[in-house]
């Protein structure tokens, strides 16, 4: 499994324990890819500080292109209306943008009043902290940064399993949860959505990898898998099936490609660590995999494939590249003819174990 930064866990249970025991601070920047998670932390910011009769005074929220200094100066300033605490959200805000904004926001962040809770909000723009000018130094010393990062796999197996009791009264084994969220991705947020698809789909008390299949939607790079997956198996029908519709869902040729290249860069490295006697966790560890599952499938899929394949494999994928971006050659051509090159050369060269 990939480290987690120093301070990212610490940080998610300071503002646990500030929520629950109502001790919430005045500055607090929010980032990360996990938007479920950030969504769910501001709702409880909010139901702490701004909820009640007078929310609608005492919510103050501002999107970065548009914000006027001066009215954010005048939200953090105001006095909260039947509450005790004002909370001020900022959207997408590059706090270190000119030397004017930063001298600006200096002055505002040295003396936040104590009623007010100001969360500066990074979700369309990255949040980059630069340490070494004063504001940045304030910001280390005053804000609380919280990074909303994707889920170790046994977390998301502990939520998902508690999402569909609470929700749908269904039940899923850690196994078919690791499946889920390699098809679908590490994600909370879109997660959420195919666990309310499978809940109403499931039939049985237990979600099955069969409802899965039925009804999930799978990310890019799951099938990307897939279509390598139906090389190895001989299923070339079904390879080309999988390109056609992820050409019908408006998918780029280019990131298509992409996710494939990565998938045979995988499956190659997979092979080569057969070959040294490496197992699972080795693999997990190269590529950064969260699910455990995923690091198996690529195990079994990469015992299909002779090495002197998975190598050519590799150079087919940097020539198509070439020709998509520098021959000028349509793109969904030039995947046709890859995946079709790839099935060929299995079958002529015996690349394929079977």
């Amino acid at each position: 499994m990939p480290p987690k930064k120093k301070g990212t866990g610490e940080a998610l249970a300071r503002l646990k324990r500030d929520l629950k025991e109502h001790t919430v601070g005045q500055l607090y920047i929010f980032y990360g890819p996990e938007d479920y998670l950030r969504e769910h932390y501001l709702e409880r910011l909010q139901q702490e500080t701004a909820a009640g009769p007078m929310e609608a005074f005492n919510l103050h929220t501002f999107q970065g292109k548009e914000l006027d200094i001066r009215g954010l100066e005048q939200a953090v300033e105001a006095v909260p209306v039947m509450s005790e605490r004002s909370l001020v959200l900022v959207y997408d805000f590059d706090l270190f943008q000119n030397k004017d904004r930063q001298s600006q926001m200096l002055e505002l962040l040295g003396d936040l009043p104590d009623y007010v809770c100001l969360v500066f909000v990074y979700d369309l723009i990255s949040w980059s902290a630069n340490g070494t000018t004063k504001l940045g130094k304030l910001l280390k010393e005053k804000a609380q940064v919280v990074e909303f990062a994707q889920q170790s796999q046994s977390d998301l197996n502990s939520w998902i399993r508690r999402r569909l009791r609470r929700d749908w009264d269904k039940e899923i084994d850690n196994a078919t949860a690791e499946y889920l969220t390699f098809l679908c991705g590490g994600l909370m947020t879109n997660l959420a959505g195919e666990l309310d698809k499978l809940g109403a789909y499931a039939r049985g008390s237990e979600v099955t990898r069969a409802d899965i299949d039925a009804v999930a939607d799978p990310v890019l790079d799951a099938r990307a898998f897939q279509m390598t997956d139906a090389i190895g198996l001989g299923d070339y029908d079904r390879a080309m099936t999988l390109l056609s519709e992820l050409g019908r869902m408006g998918e780029s040729p280019i990131y298509i490609l992409a996710a494939v290249g990565r998938q045979l860069r995988q499956i190659w490295s997979a092979r080569l660590a057969l070959e040294a006697r490496r197992g699972e966790s080795y693999l997990a560890d190269l590529w950064g995999m969260r699910n455990g599952w995923q690091a198996r499938k690529l195990l079994q899929t990469a015992r299909r494939y002779e090495l002197p394949w998975c190598r050519q494999a590799v150079r087919l994928v940097q020539e198509a590249d070439l020709a998509m971006k520098l021959g000028g050659r349509d793109g969904e051509e030039v995947l046709t003819e890859l995946l079709l090159t790839l099935a060929q050369s299995a079958r002529q060269r015996g690349g394929v174990r079977r």
